[in-house]
């Protein structure tokens, strides 16, 4: 009898000791993650005592820690992008005013001919209309990336697509004295997606192709073999082109060739982007011997529908 109540007060006495312990413990993890909370510490909790509800608590905590940093990791980087955008904005949208304001005043002058005043006013008209194609791209932009931006998808052949895109770039192609080499299967290639978006997609990406090809440009449509994919690839010389600028192709008002000049916003890849992306499609680039190639890719309609 002796012997069961010692055991049981030397249970009560283990008991009361794991209690302390634990509460000890709890303090310790309420310091630590007040540390954190205080920016006074960058580590993630640990635990000494082996509780498993202890255990699985900090590591709770500490999965909610890695998503705050992940979070506040991308503010710092959408507020960075944001101020780029506004300074490029602000670079793109001064420089043709600049120049509208500087020959309205030519042209109000007194003393100037006829011609003069034609040939100021042909400037005036050509920064006029490269401002009007900023705004437009711009607002573009922030509609195609805002959450409420929808698309009408449905069942859409990519190939007539593609020629109907290509039609509108005739005069653009002739100007460049480019031929461009066009290879489209004969078999029927459709997919899910925005026919006005595809559309958008391509014309951006031929236009990119014309404005900055050294050289011929090619269009190809294909269902590689064995894929569930359709693949549209788009590519030109690009001799000044380097492997770095990949990673940036993509950003709002990035020019590879680092020169603000007046053959483009910067937005048109960012566009094509944005609506691949809402189409649950891929765009990639790709730099091979001096060769750019853009990637887009959508899944067929038959694997949507087996989907």
């Amino acid at each position: 009898m002796i012997w069961i109540a010692g055991l049981g007060v030397m249970t009560g006495v283990l008991a009361l000791l794991w209690l302390y312990r634990l509460k000890r413990e709890v303090r310790r993890t309420t310091r630590q993650l007040q540390q954190w909370n205080e920016g006074a510490t960058a580590k993630k909790l640990d635990v000494i005592v082996q509780d498993p509800d202890m255990e699985a608590l900090a590591e709770q905590i500490n999965r909610q820690i890695d998503r705050t940093r992940q979070a506040n990791a991308e503010k710092t980087r959408t507020e960075n992008e944001l101020k780029q955008a506004i300074s490029h904005i602000s670079h793109d949208i001064r420089t043709p005013m600049t120049s509208i304001l500087g020959y309205v005043q030519l042209i109000e002058s007194e003393g100037l001919s006829e011609a003069q005043k034609r040939e100021y006013t042909a400037v005036v008209r050509k920064s006029a209309l490269r401002l009007k194609a900023l705004l437009e791209d711009f607002f573009e932009l922030s509609v195609i990336e805002s959450p409420d931006y929808a698309l009408s998808m449905e069942k859409v052949t990519l190939g007539e697509l593609v020629l109907e895109s290509l039609a509108g770039h005739y005069e653009a192609f002739n100007q460049r004295h480019i031929e461009p080499i066009i290879r489209l299967p004969d078999e029927e290639i459709c997919v899910i997606a925005d026919a006005s978006a595809v559309k958008r997609v391509i014309e951006n990406l031929v236009t990119n192709a014309i404005r900055y090809s050294a050289g011929d440009v090619s269009i190809g449509l294909e269902r590689p073999d064995g894929s569930t994919s359709a693949r549209l690839t788009i590519h030109n010389s690009a001799p000044r082109l380097r492997q770095e600028d990949l990673v940036h192709l993509f950003d709002r008002f990035y020019k590879a060739d680092q020169q603000r000049t007046e053959r483009g916003t910067g937005l048109g890849l960012s566009i094509a982007k944005s609506l691949m992306r809402k189409m649950n499609g891929i765009l990639t680039a790709e730099l091979r011997d001096g060769v750019l190639f853009m990637h887009c890719e959508w899944k067929t309609a038959e694997q949507e529908s087996a989907g």
